[in-house]
């Protein structure tokens, strides 16, 4: 009866409502190249929760919408292709279309929304530029002056150039503005609930451990909390892949940790998505008496095992109880 009661509390407690942390974001991304061999001397795309949305085609010199799911379709920004190259160009010392290095001139420009567990609500927007592989400049929308990242490669003399240049410097702060209202337009009702998947394996190495192995996929927004756990307590040294996308635009992601086969207790995958109602698990049982696993495929099942068996308990022991 007590082990059936612990059981209870356990799988109770995995099945309390978690407050859910949701991001989203709107990034117009461009690359210039000076010397443009294999590709293309200027790309620009616009990515929103992960999903390119927009990219720029540069037979066509217009935007492309690839991804129709706006109240309002969001605008690109006012600088044009020409210009960024101008820049690069005027960066790298080269003339049109002449350059003996490879510079690369990067930017990123857009606006992330974070609603938190508490119910605040965190805004951020940004201008960045990145020279060479490394921060050039930056946009700080409140004053609208630039703030150089980088003593070299002309950042001082870039700064005293584009801040003089206040009309357009007024354009992006209105623009950022307008990110934010874009943002909320974009439909956010798309969401796949993750597939949790456990499995156990021999370590390469040591015959006294083994490999534990979540994999949650199929999941939509990007965001996702996923760890193992021993007993509910969070595992250390997990290894993780990091989130990465599926063919069908959801996204996936693999932990794994070493775990010693001669602790006894409950193994879990964690999960926590704005897709569900409430965490998920997948759980793995070890006794280490003849260290065999038991697999839970669906925990929820489990449950209601559990507490069957609970409940038959306790009408043989009323029956008992009667007859004495």
């Amino acid at each position: 009866m007590f082990l059936c009661f612990v059981f209870i509390i356990f799988l109770l407690y995995c099945f309390l409502n978690y407050a859910q942390q949701e991001k989203h974001s709107l990034l117009y991304k461009f690359t210039a190249l000076s010397k443009a061999d294999t590709f293309p001397e200027f790309s620009a795309g616009a990515v929103a929760d992960g999903r390119q949305i927009k990219h720029y085609s540069n037979e066509k010199r217009v935007w492309i919408l690839t991804e129709d799911n706006w109240t309002e379709a969001p605008e690109a920004p006012p600088d044009s292709r020409d210009w960024f190259l101008h820049q690069l160009n005027t960066l790298s010392n080269c003339t049109d279309s002449q350059c003996s290095e490879l510079h690369v001139l990067q930017r990123m420009i857009g606006c992330e929304l974070e609603k938190l567990p508490d119910g605040t609500v965190s805004l951020r927007a940004f201008d960045e530029y990145g020279f060479d592989g490394e921060d050039f400049m930056a946009l700080d929308s409140e004053t609208l002056q630039w703030i150089e990242k980088n003593p070299k490669a002309k950042a001082k003399e870039t700064k005293m150039k584009w801040d003089q240049q206040t009309e357009r410097n007024q354009f992006l702060k209105h623009y950022l503005k307008n990110c934010m209202n874009w943002i909320s337009t974009f439909n956010h009702t798309r969401k796949s609930k993750p597939n949790v998947h456990i499995t156990l394996r021999k370590a390469p190495n040591d015959q006294n451990k083994q490999v534990l192995i979540c994999l949650t996929t199929g999941f939509y927004p990007r965001d996702i909390e996923m760890d193992i756990r021993f007993n509910k307590t969070v595992l250390k040294d997990q290894t993780s892949s990091g989130i990465r996308p599926n063919d069908d635009g959801s996204f996936q992601m693999r932990t794994s940790v070493e775990i010693d086969r001669s602790h006894e207790g409950i193994y879990d995958c964690f999960v926590i998505h704005s897709s569900l109602t409430e965490a998920v698990s997948a759980g793995w049982m070890v006794k280490c008496t003849d260290c065999e696993e038991s697999k839970w495929p669906d925990i929820k099942g489990v449950a209601a095992v559990v507490l069957l068996a609970v409940v038959i308990v306790l009408i043989v022991w009323q029956r008992y109880k009667r007859r004495r």
